[in-house]
């Protein structure tokens, strides 16, 4: 049981790293974060990157996709 819990955090940490890296964020705070809470954190994660989109894109843009 142990080992499936630290398996499945050092997979989150990855996978956290590699998504801050692809949306300009703090790579190793999210992989720590990743790395000490687990999956717990994605909710956390998607709300940062979508702030982190909109101050890159602005709040007063209006996006539709066709």
């Amino acid at each position: 049981m142990l080992v499936a819990f630290v398996v499945l955090n050092l997979v989150c940490c990855m996978f956290f790293f590699v998504e801050a890296i692809k949306w300009a964020m703090p790579a190793k705070r999210w992989a720590m974060i990743g790395l000490l809470m687990g999956p717990t954190v994605l909710p956390l994660f998607s709300i940062a990157r979508h702030i982190q989109w909109r101050k890159a894109v602005g709040f007063n843009n209006l996006y539709i996709a066709a």
